[in-house]
């Protein structure tokens, strides 16, 4: 029996060539923007062209690229300890390495073991990438079984890792003298009102982890929920980012971002520097980003359990 294991994410510029390519990928997708497929076309261009230098100069602060594939290759060096019986493979959904150039080479494949690097499930990234994997399957008319998973977000692992990440990022010191602020990537309201589970996915993670840090005995001054990455005219999903910070009782906060299991440039450029200029500008005295779980040991032992389970589960 001969099985593979595919760590599902987003992707990110593996360099600023693949930049345009990015976006472009990203607004195309019929799941991101539900126009037709020849009017989807052109607002993704038009939007490439319109964000494509802005988006150049932020990755140029991160080192000409998305730090996303670095610290996924980490994870699946981690995840090699605790997993023998499967190879471990990255596929993304807007950049390299996508499911086509990662399923060519295993045709030998018996059982494939999907598993989103989102906890929670939405159409627009755990649907999509599912949607891109079987289509390619069906083009290279690859029979092997397949085996999925939705979300992960109440894992013990999972939440473990969260907590250690914000403990970390206290560094001993007193919590109470903090307000803990869960920043979740936003999505169109539009999208939520037609059933997408993301919303309630991460307010159900957020109770989690909120009770999880109760019982470790970190007591923040208050936690709160907010949403960044908002684009375009449309209504998203509140309390927007910004308008959290600002309400904040506290002048000392961490930001621990919810929705994102490993450091993209959406944590390491929008959180660390855009939001830290803003949380500056409001007088906060200190304003820490916790890290991700990338390959924290919890967060191997929940991909590692993930994997376990999906392998005795009956089809």
């Amino acid at each position: 029996m001969k099985r593979a294991i595919l760590l599902m994410n987003m992707g990110g510029p593996n360099n600023l060539d693949e930049v345009e390519l990015f976006l472009n990928n990203m607004f195309n997708d019929k799941r991101i923007i539900g126009a037709p497929k020849l009017i989807r076309s052109m607002i993704a261009k038009f939007i490439t062209y319109k964000r494509k230098d802005e988006a150049k100069a932020n990755y140029t602060h991160l080192g000409g690229k998305s730090p996303l594939v670095g610290y996924t290759h980490e994870l699946i060096e981690s995840l090699g300890g605790s997993i023998k019986d499967a190879s471990i493979h990255m596929v993304m959904r807007y950049t390299p390495p996508y499911a086509s150039d990662v399923l060519k080479d295993l045709f030998d494949v018996d059982e494939f073991y999907a598993i989103p690097m989102y906890p929670h499930y939405s159409s627009t990234t755990t649907l999509s990438s599912y949607d891109d994997f079987y289509s390619v399957m069906d083009k290279f008319r690859i029979k092997a079984r397949v085996k999925t998973i939705d979300a992960y977000y109440k894992d013990s692992y999972y939440i473990n890792a969260i907590v250690e990440r914000i403990k970390e990022s206290l560094s001993g010191e007193d919590p109470s003298e903090y307000e803990l602020v869960f920043s979740a990537h936003g999505l169109p309201k539009n999208i939520i009102a037609k059933g997408d589970s993301y919303q309630k996915h991460i307010r159900q993670n957020v109770y989690a982890a909120r009770k999880a840090l109760q019982n470790a005995g970190v007591h923040f001054h208050n936690t709160h929920l907010a949403y960044q990455s908002r684009l375009g005219p449309l209504e998203w999903i509140r309390p927007y980012l910004e308008d959290k910070l600002a309400a904040l009782k506290k002048k000392k906060v961490i930001i621990f971002p919810i929705a994102f299991t490993i450091d993209n440039s959406e944590t390491e450029f929008e959180l660390e520097i855009e939001y830290r200029e803003k949380a500056q500008a409001m007088g906060f005295e200190v304003y820490r980003v916790a890290k991700a779980p990338n390959n924290h040991p919890e967060f191997v032992k929940c991909i590692t359990n993930i994997y376990e389970n999906m392998k005795a589960a009956r089809a």
